[in-house]
């Protein structure tokens, strides 16, 4: 049975091409033999070969090798992945030694055993389709990466004071190895930010590795983070890498860094000192190399409390810091925001037509926005969805008041109805807990997946 595989024979020596074709092609798909090295460029032009077997000399009297070494180094020129073997003689293996060391993959010895021979390109096959894989999925994750930054990357829109001093520290720092801590409020795009700072920096073709702390479980922490092995606790069935080292080369975002527990602090600040990983269960550290990037919504005041936030871990992560600006603050970029998802969420659900009416830019710049950009996302969203007209208006957006506590209870004792208690519940925790998810969740009694799940239910 032959393996689906295509073989490059070069040898001057016309009894070698014959034999070695007559025994191969037994083996693999296709067998292709030359003469003439002169003609390797335009085979290889014309046709993908997974193994090359190249002869060391060519033409009477010659034994030097150099030319092996000249074409082996155009064959790899042509193609960085080519998989070489050289022939040789029995007097020239320390040089096929050295010619291995330029790039070659083995060398067979004339006269050569033929089950040797055989094993030897079916090894060299294996490398090739190993190869091959591994720079498909090269360019495969390099284009769904470069897909994810397309479509998660966007920027930062407004000309407001607030904002500039933003853009200016961003210019001056994406491009450097800093580590960055983001501060604002739920819902004013750190994680957008950390996107934009990844792709302006030197790393931006590599990994950028998303890690929401607050919705980690603390069991799960260091599996999680550093990895674990086979066997290390009950339910590790397989070795698993860690976030941390699966990031290695790249950026690595820590959302809600705020949310982490003192202990686990701790744990985070040692492998960001030592820069290595240990997987549980196991005693091998894992150099690891990354650009650091964290976010969180604690107050400044919170931030310094050393009984909510160690602040040697703090000193790692804000090399530079950015305070990202409420969008209350920035009330004169709200109408470009607001054009701008129109825009995008127009020509996601095919309604091209849209605009924003004179009385919705009104009541877009004279609503609080507690949840930010998140919410004014959410309001064109759900604005362009149920839109009836070319117009968007004030009614559209659904923009909800301002309710005070006693109002709101009452409401609620004169409706019944369950999901509307549940909804309006809901938006009171989000308002009063400025619509961190974190700390909204637990004032409900739920976990974050399950106020998600609700907020998406009640389309809040």
């Amino acid at each position: 049975m032959s393996v689906d595989s295509r073989i490059l024979i070069v040898d001057d020596d016309e009894d070698i091409l014959v034999a070695s074709k007559l025994l191969l092609k037994r083996h693999f798909s296709d067998v292709v033999i030359c003469n003439r090295p002169e003609q390797i460029p335009e085979l290889m032009d014309k046709q993908h070969f997974d193994v090359i077997l190249l002869d060391m000399n060519f033409g009477p009297g010659e034994s030097s090798c150099q030319q092996g070494f000249s074409w082996l180094t155009q064959i790899l020129k042509i193609d960085p992945q080519a998989v070489v073997i050289l022939i040789t003689a029995h007097g020239a293996i320390n040089l096929a030694v050295d010619a291995m060391k330029l790039g070659a993959t083995d060398f067979v010895a004339k006269p050569w055993q033929n089950e040797k021979l055989v094993a030897t390109i079916s090894s060299a096959c294996q490398l090739r389709h190993s190869r091959t894989e591994a720079s498909r999925l090269q360019k495969t994750n390099k284009a769904l990466s470069d897909a994810i930054i397309q479509s998660e990357t966007q920027p930062m829109i407004g000309k407001s004071a607030a904002l500039s001093r933003v853009k200016q520290i961003i210019n001056k720092a994406a491009a450097t190895e800093a580590n960055m801590l983001l501060l604002g409020e739920n819902g004013t795009g750190k994680e957008m930010l950390a996107r934009t700072i990844h792709a302006s920096s030197h790393r931006a073709d590599k990994v950028f590795m998303s890690i929401d702390l607050g919705a980690v479980p603390e069991s799960l922490f260091e599996s999680e983070l550093f990895g674990h092995k086979k066997g290390a606790f009950t339910g590790a069935k397989e070795d698993r890498i860690g976030k941390l080292e699966a990031a290695n080369g790249g950026t690595l975002f820590l959302d809600e860094v705020g949310n982490l527990p003192l202990h686990l602090q701790t744990r985070l600040l040692t492998v960001l000192e030592q820069r290595q990983v240990v997987p549980l269960g196991s005693n091998q550290a894992q150099d690891i190399d990354i650009r650091l990037l964290s976010a969180t919504n604690l107050a400044p005041e919170k931030l310094h409390d050393e009984n909510c936030f160690r602040q040697d871990l703090l000193f790692r992560l804000n090399t530079v810091e950015v305070v990202l600006p409420p969008l209350r603050e920035r009330n004169e970029d709200i109408e470009a925001i607001a054009l701008y998802y129109l825009d995008m969420y127009a020509r996601k659900y095919h309604k091209l037509a849209l605009q924003l009416q004179s009385d919705a830019l009104q009541a877009l710049r004279d609503y609080h926005w507690p949840g930010n950009i998140r919410e004014l996302k959410h309001a064109l969203e759900r604005a362009v969805i149920l839109a009836e007209g070319s117009g968007i208006g004030a009614h559209d957006l659904q923009l909800q008041k301002a309710i005070p506590g006693n109002q709101a209870v009452e409401i609620q004792a004169q409706d019944l109805n369950l999901d509307r208690i549940e909804k309006q519940t809901i938006q009171q925790a989000l308002r009063k807990h400025k619509y961190n998810i974190s700390h909204t969740a637990k004032a409900l009694g739920l976990t974050r997946a399950a106020l998600y799940r609700r907020m998406e239910k009640h389309d809040l």
